[in-house]
């Protein structure tokens, strides 16, 4: 059976607050885990008005303190902002808090733009081998084998599994290298899904930590009693991404009726591109549409991402896909 898990951004709606956001990320991540979702991640962007994420490790903390057994964890920490040390000083802590259940996936997008990544870099020099070489630091303050000359308090012997996050060729390569399993983000950018798949496996050296490659994919699953229904809620999700790729990102817009229909064509074959990797609709829906990603992928791991506007619709959407989940493996 394919394991299937959440990737929530913490979305800020037109109208709500940052309370609010974190409060329905933490009770989303208990009804996640009454369905028997295997992990909750949520994802570092700064900037944004409508993703309340930006202090990572903290929502972390506050998702986990707010379920029992599920996994939960970054999908991901954007690595080239933050010290290596810092971020075993965090995750360790977060072990500590909640032995066993901390994930830490990586990436090396800055998670804004290039503005907001200079206010928290305070400058973008970089070395095209400074990502690797920071998660061999960080592997190496976890293990607390000695090779930096530091033992990270909290950090040093935390169990704290690690994930390469990408959309390219790129990341792939670093966790084929690494033996780490690799989370591809292909629910907004699917265009390298197959190739850099493909390279993962083809190149993969087993670690210590993994001795096959292990691929998770990620889609964005809308489900609804409906079919037209799920296709009116994912109205918002459309906008948000329509927003972001005009240069215009805001907090998530309620429904429209025929949003999809009103655009200009190229902005509607922009769409397409981006939410490829989909399904949007009733459960059979949901249900053949997951089953044709994973037979595309073969993914170990499906991470559904499902940004809606209304909270409690979110919820149902996500009882929908964990029953079609439940009967793909029947």
């Amino acid at each position: 059976m394919t394991a299937y898990s959440l990737l929530d951004l913490v979305p800020v709606v037109e109208g709500g607050t940052v309370p609010q956001a974190l409060t329905n990320a933490a009770d989303l991540a208990r009804h996640a885990e009454a369905l028997g979702f295997t992990r909750f991640w949520v994802a570092e962007h700064h900037g944004m008005k409508g993703i309340a994420s930006a202090a990572t490790s903290v929502v972390i903390g506050h998702i986990a303190a707010a379920t029992k057994t599920m996994r939960i964890g970054a999908g991901g920490i954007m690595l080239p902002n933050h010290a290596p040390l810092v971020i075993a000083e965090q995750f360790g802590t977060l072990d500590a808090l909640f032995p066993g259940r901390i994930d830490l996936g990586l990436g090396r997008a800055p998670g804004s733009d290039q503005r907001v990544a200079h206010a928290i870099r305070r400058t973008l020099d970089s070395d095209p081998n400074g990502f690797v070489r920071d998660i061999v630091e960080l592997q190496s303050y976890f293990a607390d084998d000695g090779r930096t000359g530091i033992s990270a308090t909290p950090g040093a012997g935390a169990d704290v599994p690690l994930y390469i996050l990408g959309s390219s060729l790129y990341g792939a390569q670093v966790a084929a290298l690494l033996g780490l399993p690799y989370a591809f983000a292909s629910h907004f950018a699917p265009q390298m899904l197959d190739e850099a798949l493909h390279v993962y496996r083809n190149n993969f050296k087993p670690s210590a930590m993994l001795n096959r490659p292990y691929v998770m994919a990620a889609m964005n699953i809308i489900a609804a009693d409906s079919d037209d229904e799920a296709e009116y809620l994912a109205s918002s999700i459309q906008q948000s991404f329509v927003a972001l790729r005009t240069g215009n990102p805001r907090q998530m817009q309620p429904p429209v009726e025929g949003y999809k229909a009103s655009l200009p064509p190229h902005i509607g074959a922009m769409l397409d591109e981006l939410l490829s990797c989909s399904a949007i609709g009733s459960v059979e829906a949901v249900k053949r549409g997951v089953a044709q990603f994973i037979n595309r992928t073969q993914a170990d791991e499906i991470i559904v991402a499902c940004s809606m506007f209304d909270h409690a619709q979110r919820k149902r959407s996500l009882s929908l896909t964990a029953e079609a989940f439940a009967t793909l493996s029947r």
